[in-house]
């Protein structure tokens, strides 16, 4: 009788354990990613109080939008973050609308070297931005793209470009070939198939990498402050300003830079849930 609860209670007590383990998993997990936002959200909105106030509260006092509508004010920050958020557009764009057709052809067709092109297009992000900086900023100058967005967006998509191909090869060889074929029978062409078959069903990947195109060319500075001198996106302008400002000032810039991030994920988050399966209303 004992044997038979014990070998009863045994897998349940399992059961019960690797439950533990996912939920505590997943509370670190959220720990690690929320506590340095809520951290920088204190300190931006709390002001200097809000800076240097220790221990930290769980419940802040004395919080106001004040200090970040004053951040907002300053010179060049408005500007800067339009700038930023134009580049992100033109990469996720182009990132997309190049990296896409490529995965598709990767995925679909088989052809000489190309395995060879997969390397090379690795291999792309094998060289620092830092050895190509000046030629690109000499190039740059004679297309008439130097301080532009256009340009900023240029670089920032072929750093994206990469990551976009190969990410979506692999989201086209998880659509099985015989739907394709299967809306060929019925007399779509090729193109047609491609936009009623596959493309709705590698949706949530394309998102994936729209977000990862936006997250690069969001958070990229090195290329921009090189690339550009009055019209520089929100991470180079904060890099040449804020590091004689007070220490609010720059958790109000780091609340700025992350704040897009977060409402462009949380905006496609359907999309990004559909790869594991996971319904989102």
């Amino acid at each position: 009788m004992s044997a038979q609860t014990t070998s009863k209670a045994g897998p349940a007590g399992f059961v019960s354990s690797r439950r533990w383990l996912l939920w505590s998993g997943i509370a670190a997990l959220c720990a690690w990613v929320l506590v340095p936002i809520y951290l920088v959200a204190l300190g931006a909105l709390g002001g200097r109080q809000g800076v240097y106030q220790w221990p930290k509260t769980g419940l802040p006092t004395g919080v106001s939008l004040d200090p970040f509508i004053l951040f907002l004010k300053t010179e060049g920050v408005l500007q800067s973050f339009l700038n930023s958020l134009g580049a992100a557009g033109i990469t996720v764009a182009l990132s997309i609308l190049l990296g896409a057709p490529a995965g598709y052809a990767l995925a679909r067709y088989n052809f000489h070297g190309k395995d060879s092109y997969r390397l090379l297009v690795l291999l792309t992000r094998a060289f620092p931005l830092a050895i190509l900086a000046l030629p690109l900023t000499v190039s740059f100058i004679k297309l008439g793209l130097y301080d532009t967005i256009i340009g900023v967006g240029l670089i920032h998509t072929v750093l994206a470009l990469p990551f976009a191909a190969l990410v979506t090869q692999g989201i086209f060889m998880g659509v099985p070939r015989e739907l394709e074929e299967a809306a060929w029978v019925f007399g779509c062409t090729r193109v047609q198939a491609f936009f009623k078959i596959v493309a709705p069903l590698a949706l949530p990947g394309i998102v994936a990498t729209a977000v990862f195109a936006f997250v690069i060319s969001w958070n990229e500075v090195f290329a921009a402050s090189v690339l550009t001198v009055r019209n520089r996106t929100l991470t180079a302008y904060l890099l040449t300003v804020l590091s004689e400002s007070p220490m609010h000032y720059r958790f109000a810039g780091g609340l700025m830079l992350i704040l897009p991030s977060v409402v462009f994920i949380f905006a496609v988050r359907r999309y990004l849930f559909a790869i594991w399966g996971i319904s989102s209303k």
